[in-house]
C-alpha cells in the first residue's frame, strides 16, 4: 500500500460503480419513462422486464444515475420486473431537497401500480433513507404528513398522492445521507471559508493524534474518538445555523419586496449564496480498523488515501444551497434519517449488508433493522459498498433479494 505509485482512488472509473456488470437476461425489454411531478418537478425512469411479472422493483437514488443498477440483471432474471428510477436532481443535489424528491418517487410508484399487482421499494445507498422517508410519509394519515421542508419552507405533503408499496427492500443503505456526512465531516476546519484551517487537537490524520499514513496502522484513543465526534456534531451545527440565518435574510428581503416593490429587495430576496463544505472524507473508521470492525479494507469510499483525498474537490455536499444543506446534508436537521423515519415504516422489509463496506458499518447497518417497525430479514453478503466483486457480492446480493421476494 505505500510508495510512491499507490492508487490514491479507489475505482478505475468512479463515474460507472453503480452499473451492471453484466447485461440483463435474453428477451429483456426495456421501456424509458417521463414522469411529471404535480409541483413541476420530473422523473425519470427506465423499466426492464421480460413480460408476465406481477411484482415490480423501484430502484432510486435522490441524485444518482440508477439507469443501469448492477441489481438489474439478477432481479429481472429471477422474475422481477425492475424499474430504476431517476429524481429530477440527477448528478447534482446542489439543490437537492428530500420533502420535494418524495413526488418523484411517488410518481414512480404510481406508473408501477398502473402495470403490477405488487411494488416493491429498495434502497441501495443514498437510496435507502430515501425510500423509507417515502414509506414513513405514504404510510401516514394525509393530515399527520409533514407540511414544510426541513428549511421551514411550506409544503404540505398531505395535498399529494403518495401511493403506498408492498415491502421495502435495502442492500447496503445509509441510515441517511446526513447521518452519514455527520460521520465524515472533519471537525478540525476551524474556517469554513478556508480549506486548509485546522485545529491540530482534532485532526484525525495528524500523527500526535494517533493516526499513521499507510501501510502502518493507525489506532485513536478513546477520548479522541469522543472528542472529535462531540467535535462533528458542533461543526453541522455551525453550518445549520449559517444555512438558516442565509435563509433567513432572503425571507426577510422578501417580506419587504411585497411593502416596497424596490429591485434590491427582490434581489437579495432570491440570491441564493451557496454553503462551500471543505473536507468530508474523515471518519476514523476509514483508517482505524478496530473502530466498527468488519471485511473492510483500509481507506474511505472514494480511495486507499482519505488523508489527501479529504483535501480534494471530490466530497460528499461539497457545494449546496442552504435549503439543501438542512434536507439533504445535515445530521441534526435532514428527515431523512432511517432512525427517524424507520418506526413509522410497518412494512416487511429486508436489510442487506456488505461485509466489506468502506462507507457503511456494521453498527449502522444493525441500525437501519433495529428501526425498522415491520418484520424484518437481515442478511449479510460479500463486497464492497458496492457489491464488488461482482461474481460475490452483487450476485449474492440479487440472490438473497430474489429469494426473499420470493417467500414473501
Amino acid at each position: 500500500m505505500s510508495g510512491a505509485k499507490q492508487r490514491i482512488g479507489r475505482y478505475g472509473n468512479a463515474y460507472g460503480v453503480a452499473n451492471w456488470h453484466r447485461e440483463p437476461p435474453a428477451g429483456t425489454e426495456t421501456e424509458s419513462l417521463l414522469l411529471p411531478t404535480p409541483d413541476r418537478g420530473l422523473a425519470q425512469a427506465r423499466l426492464y422486464a421480460r413480460g408476465g411479472e406481477d411484482t415490480a422493483v423501484l430502484i432510486m437514488h435522490p441524485r444518482g444515475d440508477f439507469f443501469h443498477h448492477y441489481l438489474v440483471p439478477g432481479l429481472v432474471e429471477a422474475g422481477y420486473a425492475v424499474m430504476c428510477g431517476a429524481s429530477r436532481w440527477l448528478n447534482n443535489d446542489s439543490m437537492l431537497v428530500h420533502e420535494r424528491l418524495l413526488l418523484d418517487v411517488a410518481e414512480c410508484v404510481k406508473a408501477l401500480r398502473a402495470r403490477y399487482d405488487r411494488v416493491v421499494l429498495c434502497g441501495n445507498s443514498g437510496g435507502g433513507s430515501l425510500m423509507t422517508f417515502y414509506a414513513a410519509q405514504a404510510g401516514a394519515p394525509e393530515d399527520e404528513r409533514l407540511t414544510d421542508t426541513a428549511a421551514g419552507d411550506p409544503f404540505r405533503l398531505g395535498d399529494f398522492d403518495l401511493p403506498l408499496a408492498d415491502a421495502l427492500v435495502h442492500v447496503g443503505a445509509h441510515v441517511g445521507e446526513g447521518h452519514f456526512l455527520m460521520g465524515a465531516v472533519d471537525p478540525s476546519v476551524t474556517d469554513d471559508a478556508d480549506a486548509l484551517s485546522c485545529d491540530p487537537g482534532l485532526d484525525m490524520y495528524d500523527p500526535r493524534n494517533g493516526f499513521a499514513p499507510p501501510p502502518e496502522e493507525t489506532r485513536y484513543e478513546p477520548e479522541f474518538i469522543e472528542r472529535y465526534r462531540q467535535a462533528q456534531r458542533d461543526r453541522v451545527a455551525r453550518l445549520d445555523a449559517q444555512a438558516r440565518e442565509l435563509i433567513r435574510i432572503r425571507r426577510e428581503a422578501k417580506a419587504r419586496y411585497a411593502e416596497t416593490g424596490a429591485t434590491a429587495d427582490r434581489r437579495t430576496s432570491i440570491a441564493t449564496q451557496f454553503l462551500v463544505v471543505y473536507r468530508t472524507d474523515a471518519d476514523p473508521r476509514y483508517v482505524d480498523l478496530s473502530l466498527d470492525p468488519s471485511d473492510r479494507d483500509y481507506g474511505s469510499l472514494w480511495g486507499g488515501r482519505p488523508d489527501l483525498i479529504n483535501y480534494g474537490a471530490v466530497g460528499f455536499g461539497r457545494v449546496v444551497s442552504p435549503e439543501a444543506w438542512l434536507s439533504t446534508w445535515s445530521g441534526l436537521s435532514s428527515r431523512a434519517d432511517i432512525a427517524r423515519t424507520g418506526p413509522h415504516v410497518a412494512l416487511p422489509a429486508l436489510v442487506v449488508g456488505y461485509r466489506a463496506d468502506n462507507g457503511i458499518f456494521p453498527s449502522e447497518t444493525d441500525l437501519i433493522a433495529s428501526s425498522l417497525a415491520g418484520p424484518v430479514t437481515r442478511h449479510d453478503v460479500d463486497g464492497d459498498h458496492y457489491g464488488l466483486p461482482a461474481d460475490k457480492g452483487r450476485e449474492q446480493a440479487a440472490a438473497v433479494v430474489a429469494d426473499w421476494l420470493r417467500s414473501h
